[in-house]
């Protein structure tokens, strides 16, 4: 009687490791996470999520669901759910999350956007009403330039 193998399903915990030493040229795409202890020189893109070790570094994007930092980036990072910078994480550039976790030690040097975003194409045009234009009597477009009372 012949014995007949099956391959397991692949696991939804798929992990996808550039270990420390290790340098990538080139971008890294993953349905799954990808953990970086060593360096990536392009752009990195994980279903799932993207952790960086202490010892990692990436110069290029980052998209991704999840991201958890420990070590530097310098790019953009484009994170849809969360983003944890730990103490020793380093980030020089821009930063697009729903919610970030940054703790003490943690280093940006960039521009940070957190909350969801609204693509450019959906948000109304932010047009001021022409009536609401008129500067005061002091030129100023904040108020009438007089002084107010205030009662005690």
């Amino acid at each position: 009687m012949a014995k007949t193998r099956s391959i397991p399903p692949p696991s939804e915990n798929v992990i996808s490791i550039i270990g420390a030493g290790m340098r990538i040229m080139g971008d890294c795409d993953s349905a799954h996470t990808i953990r970086i202890e060593g360096t990536v020189e392009g752009t990195v893109r994980a279903k799932k999520g993207v952790v960086i070790g202490k010892s990692g570094r990436v110069t290029g994007d980052i998209h991704t669901a999840d991201a958890k930092i420990a070590g530097s980036v310098k790019g953009v990072l484009m994170i849809e759910s969360r983003l944890e910078l730990e103490g020793t994480a380093v980030v020089d550039g821009e930063i697009k999350s729903a919610r970030l976790k940054l703790d003490e030690g943690a280093m940006v040097n960039g521009t940070v956007a957190v909350g969801r975003q609204e693509p450019a194409s959906k948000a109304p045009p932010a047009s001021v009403p022409e009536e609401t234009k008129k500067p005061g009597k002091n030129g100023s477009l904040f108020g009438s330039g007089q002084k107010r009372k205030v009662s005690a």
